[in-house]
């Protein structure tokens, strides 16, 4: 079954590849969607993918990459959009 979460990452994560990261995860667990940079210095993040590979997306995101540092994150489930790819929203 296919789920949808909305997530937001708080703390050092943008100016640092975070998004390119996310797309990398994202493909390595073959999750569909978006990331992008928030006016509040935040990342959002909308996926789907079945519960095992969200789980395993997740957990890349709560790691970071090198250069980031992760303070917080939260996620909601909400209704599937069925999204084709993963995408880095530049808007």
């Amino acid at each position: 079954m296919i789920k949808h979460l909305n997530i937001k990452i708080l703390g050092r994560v943008q100016g640092v590849f975070f998004r390119d990261f996310v797309k990398n995860i994202a493909f390595k667990t073959n999750i569909k969607g978006f990331v992008k940079n928030m006016s509040d210095e935040s990342v959002y993040i909308e996926v789907e993918g079945k519960e095992k590979d969200l789980n395993s997306f997740l957990e890349g995101c709560k790691k970071g990459n090198a250069w980031s540092k992760i303070k917080g994150i939260e996620v909601k489930e909400s209704d599937v959009k069925f999204f084709e790819d993963f995408k880095i929203d530049l808007s």
